[in-house]
């Protein structure tokens, strides 16, 4: 009996100990998923227990907590700097961007206790990096309601951050807090590998897991190579032997499955498009929102497993290939900035569906789509995951930026761009844009008026710069990044977010009784000015009609018309 109360005595702590670090997936039997305090508590918990554990507070977010960083290395050391020296590969995780997808945020409390209790074994070349909740304003404004399609958990957070925003759009444009530390963290993990855990909404199908890779011919290079020949299959295999049938993110190009599926397009308004442009590579996990909250996690935890595995098995490759990109960016000349979907380029694939079909809806009696489980098949279709470069355009010497444009400047301060102000007023000849053309879009999205198909004509101006103007060198790994941003006719560009919209605006004008006067008499002393209004006037039936209209065009070929009006003011120094 003494013997046996001894062994229970000295069993007991150990006992206790395993019970305090389960986590509430567990405790509730992947029924819950928990609140961000309890999320944060769990997480200062195993930090403070296992000492291959540490989590740093990096920035804040617009829920006013700061954005949280959790660091697992094997040898404890957690200096990046240090880490990159001693040859470790690092993998970014992050979880909960939408808070109401919370399924990475359960996989990684359970996959990291289960490192540091010896269940599973992290590789010594491998060092994690979790953002254990990115949205903390979603996640705090927690219902039972939200995603009415979602086959739980219980409970989970709202989609839009403190501001409504989806972070999921805000990579470039960082309107959010939480964006903004991002960048932090990324550019102290510069993250060999990159995973953003998220769930999916859509078709019905087999699959519990599905992946988004970033697009392999927009990473371009040796690293888009490998990525499409090596990393992206060597997944499937490994998830395979884990017992899941991974499958692309699933985006019919038709209404069926027979039509083929087409890849997603991440631009770097989205994570993984981001992580891109810093040579990373970037995937999204999307798990099946109608599959039961227990195999959804348990396939993102297996998920991850693969990363780690692949990472750790591949570590001299992949860091040869970002070490080889990034040298060959400082040398590259074109770049292509905008895309377009090759739709006679595709692959083969295997997809396990359900038969679909059209029956009357009880709510409006029209005809309606629905699945039938009980008919499940196995199809080969075509998946198109080849993207054409629509636009390519040639790198600039350095970039001018004048520092009233402070906004732009402080984003690529926040992305560690290489820059210096001008040390006294300068004149330089630089080539500049004029935005000829470009379309608004209608409607706001995600606090913006998106500019698209943009035109523009180039010159060369010789210009006087001032002091504290800022100069940007395109001799820098930001490159890439450089040239998505500040080209206006990128995809993603600051132009294309508005943050150039002041120069959209005319802000100086004519009063058309006094200037009919005005432009009359520089109209017989500028002969050629009067024959492109007359050349006008003839092609142009509308202008011939308007006078306000041939008044306008006097005033924007005469001395007058303000400069700055549709004048790009990023300026691209060229040498001969």
């Amino acid at each position: 009996m003494r013997y046996l109360k001894t062994l229970l005595f000295l069993l007991a702590p150990s006992f206790l100990f395993s019970q305090s670090i389960t986590t509430k997936y567990e405790q509730t039997h992947a029924k819950e998923t928990p609140t961000y305090a309890e999320a944060i508590a769990w997480w200062k918990m195993l930090a403070e227990k296992f000492p291959q554990v540490k989590m740093l507070a990096m920035g804040t977010s617009d829920a006013g907590f700061p954005l949280n960083l959790v660091i697992v290395s094997n040898d404890k050391d957690f200096d990046f700097a240090s880490l990159r020296k001693k040859n470790k590969r690092i993998i970014l995780v992050n979880n909960g961007i939408h808070p109401g997808e919370p399924d990475g945020i359960d996989a990684s409390m359970l996959l990291v206790r289960d490192i540091v209790t010896n269940k599973k074994k992290l590789p010594d070349n491998v060092v994690l990096a979790i953002i254990p909740v990115y949205n903390i304003g979603g996640c705090l404004n927690r219902s039972a309601d939200y995603r009415v399609d979602q086959n739980g958990p219980d409970e989970f957070g709202f989609r839009g951050n403190s501001q409504n925003l989806d972070l999921n759009r805000d990579f470039i444009k960082c309107d959010s807090k939480e964006a903004r530390s991002f960048d932090e963290i990324f550019h102290l993990c510069d993250p060999d590998v990159f995973l953003d855990n998220h769930v999916s909404n859509g078709a019905d199908y087999q699959h519990i897991m599905t992946l988004l890779t970033s697009q392999y011919s927009k990473l371009g290079g040796i690293m888009g190579e490998y990525l499409n020949k090596q990393f992206e299959p060597a997944l499937y295999t490994l998830m395979k032997q884990k017992g899941y049938d991974l499958v692309p993110y699933v985006d019919f190009a038709g209404n069926v499955p027979e039509a083929g599926m087409r890849a997603y397009f991440d631009g770097p308004r989205y994570s993984s498009g981001y992580a891109t442009l810093w040579h990373t590579f970037a995937f999204v996990s999307e798990t099946h929102m109608l599959k039961s909250y227990d195999l959804r996690v348990q396939s993102t935890y297996a998920l991850m497993e693969s990363f780690i595995d692949f990472t750790s098995k591949n570590s001299e490759t992949i860091k040869k290939l970002r070490n080889q990109t990034k040298q060959s960016v400082l040398q590259q000349t074109d770049f292509p900035v905008s895309w377009e979907l090759d739709k006679n380029r595709s692959v083969d694939i295997i997809f396990k569906g359900f038969e679909s079909g059209r029956k009357p809806s009880e709510v409006s009696g029209l005809p309606r789509l629905y699945y039938d489980r009980s008919k499940p098949f196995t199809k080969q279709i075509k998946y198109f995951n080849y993207f054409n470069t629509k636009l390519s355009i040639q790198k600039p010497d350095a970039y001018i930026i004048p520092q009233g444009w402070w906004k732009v400047i402080e984003l690529l301060k926040l992305n560690k761009v290489q820059m210096r102000a001008l040390s006294r007023d300068t004149t330089i000849t630089v080539q500049v844009y004029r935005i000829e053309d470009y379309k608004a879009s209608p409607r706001p999205y995600e606090m913006h008026h998106m500019n698209s198909d943009v035109k523009v004509s180039t010159s060369a101006k010789t210009i006087k710069f001032r002091k504290g103007d800022i100069y940007i060198p395109m001799n820098q790994v930001a490159n890439r990044f450089l040239m998505e941003v500040l080209e206006p006719q990128a995809d993603d560009s600051y132009f294309a977010w508005n943050f150039f919209d002041g120069i959209l605006g005319q802000k100086e004008g004519f009063s058309s009784y006094h200037f009919e006067d005005v432009a009359a008499q520089y109209l017989k002393e500028h002969p050629e000015v009067k024959t492109r209004l007359e050349e006008r006037r003839a092609s142009d039936t509308a202008f011939a009609k308007s006078a306000q209209a041939q008044l306008d065009f006097v005033y924007k070929n005469s001395p007058w018309y303000e400069p700055a009006h549709l004048t790009y003011p990023v300026y691209r120094v060229v040498s001969k």
